[in-house]
């Protein structure tokens, strides 16, 4: 999809433009082979720096060709409906024409906010400050995400207290992996913020260091949190397993002293039944109630016995 945006000075918003301009905001999100084509030739922008972006596997960086800056950086994203969480890349092109292009292979909700006019002191034509801006509601993407992870992991808690189910604990596998995910998408993306405070691949403009030093310590807080959740989760994935196996243990250790209870009345039948003469018919039924109820008293001699040992 390929759209074009102008911040309209006498409204003070951004606004929906049918064609490109000068100070314009070029968004490139999954783009068609035309429409990059087609910002390839309003541009003259180097073609390596767009086809780059396609690639989801993108490592966030800043690099530059001829007269434009390419600056990328991973972004947060929900998938399977809230349920898993990854990052993809999101570059950021300056021209030496003015122009500023978004592009990433994938729709971003991060950029939702510029053009709904919902960031303050935004004007797509301070193209420094509008990069420094898209990193930072990056960061508060990461952060919104990380709180709502950390809802999932109390919820997921709750239930592993009653029912620790395989499909539980996958989920919870599920989540440290999206954490792994995140911690890593951020150091990179710290890595591209100290590479833009010392202002020497871009200028930075009065008031653009100060927006760069609250991204970067938005950036490193969601680091941090990031750090934190997924140790929380590694302790309860952890814990959680080492119960699902006592557990078992408990199941086993039942069963077999229940086994053995239950071969003592069949080990004493037998014993007396092949090597015991009972005599006549009267007598035989007094025998068999005595080797009845002494299997139920042995039964119950040796059930105490394993009571005792922690078996039953």
């Amino acid at each position: 999809m390929l759209k074009y945006y102008k911040t309209d000075l006498g409204k003070n918003q951004t606004i929906l433009i049918p064609q490109i301009e000068a100070d314009c905001w070029i968004d490139l999100s999954s783009p068609t082979q035309s429409e990059v084509e087609q910002v390839i030739a309003e541009t003259s922008i180097d073609r390596d720096l767009i086809m780059k972006m396609l690639d989801e596997d993108e490592l966030p960086r800043i690099e530059s060709a001829d007269d434009a800056t390419l600056v990328v950086i991973d972004v947060p994203a929900q998938i399977e409906h809230g349920k898993k969480y990854v990052t993809y890349p999101l570059g950021v092109i300056i021209t030496g024409s003015k122009h500023i292009i978004t592009i990433s292979p994938k729709t971003t909700p991060i950029l939702n906010d510029f053009k709904k006019n919902l960031i303050k002191d935004f004007h797509t034509g301070k193209k420094t400050r509008f990069l420094i801006q898209i990193i930072a509601a990056a960061a508060a993407g990461y952060l919104k995400i990380l709180n709502e992870i950390y809802r999932q992991i109390e919820d997921k808690e709750e239930t592993l207290k009653v029912s620790t189910k395989n499909e539980d604990l996958i989920d919870l596998l599920s989540t440290e992996k999206s954490l792994v995910y995140f911690t890593t998408s951020l150091k990179e993306n710290d890595l591209v913020l100290e590479r833009l405070s010392k202002g020497i691949m871009l200028p930075l403009y009065e008031g653009d260091l100060d927006l760069l030093e609250d991204a970067m310590i938005e950036n490193r807080q969601a680091i941090d949190m990031a750090g934190i959740y997924r140790d929380i989760l590694g302790s309860i994935t952890e814990t959680y397993g080492t119960i699902i196996s006592n557990n078992l243990n408990n199941v086993m250790k039942f069963l077999a002293g229940a086994t053995i209870v239950i071969s003592v009345p069949t080990l004493i039948s037998s014993f007396l039944g092949m090597n015991v003469w009972f005599g006549d018919i009267g007598v035989n039924h007094i025998s068999a109630i005595a080797v009845l109820i002494f299997s139920i008293i042995a039964s119950l001699i040796v059930a105490y016995i394993l009571k005792k040992k922690g078996m039953l």
